[in-house]
């Protein structure tokens, strides 16, 4: 039985920012939604959502041979994508700890695109949207706050589990994927970067 190497440490947003001003960058992959990147990433950063990135991490380790930096919106996707690969065989990993928030709390350059919600608020404003309907609608319709309860008990396995089912389905919409990055794209893009 083989074990999976162990997942490596986070580091603050002022080593890449150090780093990316020394010309020494490590490889930084973005694992938010093709929406969430286009609105701001880190300038010489890699799209691969955590769903391509969990499913294409064969391919990848071939072409991620030095330091590699995950980078999410806060960092628990990163992490996720962090697990993935580590299990998959490769060590040379770190988290952005606060994700591409702190990146931009400390003053480090970001490429801005058009302004779009967040994954965390969009899943507020649904999960809110539900639970004050079904209330309003309960009290007029015997059962409907069992809606609302539905959701709350979602959002609750959600935060102890670490995921969010809710999350994951507004991904899938329109408004959040955006073009999806091929995979032979960001492979040829990884070995084509200095």
């Amino acid at each position: 039985m083989s074990t999976a190497p162990t997942p490596t440490s986070s580091l603050t947003s002022a080593v890449p920012h150090q780093l990316v001003q020394e010309d020494r960058a490590p490889r930084l992959l973005d694992v938010r939604t093709p929406g969430e990147f286009r609105t701001a990433h880190i300038p010489g950063s890699y799209n691969v959502p955590l769903s391509t990135l969990r499913e294409h991490r064969a391919e990848l380790l071939a072409h991620l041979d030095e330091d590699v930096v995950l980078v999410c919106r806060s960092g628990q996707r990163a992490a996720q994508a962090e697990k993935a690969l580590s299990e998959a065989g490769l060590s040379n990993l770190r988290v952005l700890e606060g994700g591409i928030v702190a990146w931009e709390t400390a003053g480090a350059p970001a490429n801005r695109g058009p302004e779009r919600w967040d994954m965390e608020r969009q899943v507020r404003l649904v999960a809110g949207s539900i639970v004050l309907a079904t209330g309003l609608v309960g009290v007029l319709v015997h059962g409907a706050h069992l809606i609302g309860t539905a959701v709350g008990a979602g959002l609750t396995y959600a935060a102890l589990s670490n995921s969010c089912a809710m999350g994951v389905l507004l991904s899938k919409l329109p408004y959040n994927r955006g073009p999806r990055p091929d995979i032979r794209t960001v492979i040829a893009e990884l070995r084509s970067a200095p």
